[in-house]
């Protein structure tokens, strides 16, 4: 049996962001990332809104105690939402995130990635770095996960580089999404050596 988190424990904060549980009340910023076709370039097929109402009560479950799942990012000082970050199980040959496997006392099988989307107007300003750094923070401080992987598009290069920056290894390519794409890995053992060298 794995213990629920508090609510206020899975608010985490970065210098400009707080990152907070996925709501069907944020329908407003899914549909800013999901049915914008610059977002969505290298992550998915761009949606309409009627497609994102539909997936809402999905894309908010939560997994492990509420450990696994979607966070919404908004800017701490305003407010504003400008996008989400995701620690959910990675799909090797299937092309969409299995949300049906986060459920509240377990951690699902499939390995955990981490990801994000943010709106076009918050390109370009650091914020997929704050996000992923501090959920890599989260996965290794407040879960019991032993590494986190993610994939990019093969061109997606500024994800790529934001992935090297939160410590990520560049392991060539792996399987996910159904198909052979640039992947990255952090153990937790890589995770603590990097805290500790920084202090």
């Amino acid at each position: 049996m794995i213990t629920p988190l508090t609510a206020d424990a899975l608010v985490l904060d970065t210098p400009r962001l707080r990152l907070r549980p996925y709501s069907p009340l944020d329908i407003d910023i899914a549909c800013a990332v999901l049915c914008d076709p610059e977002v969505t370039k290298f992550v998915c097929d761009t949606a309409t809104p009627e497609a994102v109402a539909k997936i809402m009560l999905q894309i908010t479950r939560r997994g492990a105690g509420g450990r696994i799942g979607m966070w919404c990012a908004e800017l701490r000082d305003t407010g504003e939402k400008v996008g989400d970050g995701v620690l959910t199980p990675i799909p090797v040959e299937g092309t969409e995130t299995d949300w049906g496997k986060l459920v509240p006392d377990a951690y699902p099988d499939d390995p955990i990635e981490v990801g994000y989307m943010l709106k076009h107007s918050a390109w370009g300003q650091g914020y997929a770095t704050e996000i992923c750094a501090r959920l890599l923070r989260f996965a290794f401080e407040a879960t019991t996960l032993g590494q986190v992987v993610a994939c990019t598009d093969p061109d997606n290069a500024a994800s790529q580089r934001v992935l090297l920056r939160c410590g990520m290894r560049d392991c060539g390519t792996g399987r996910a999404y159904a198909e052979e794409l640039p992947w990255f890995e952090i153990t937790r053992a890589e995770w603590c050596a990097a805290q500790a060298s920084n202090q």
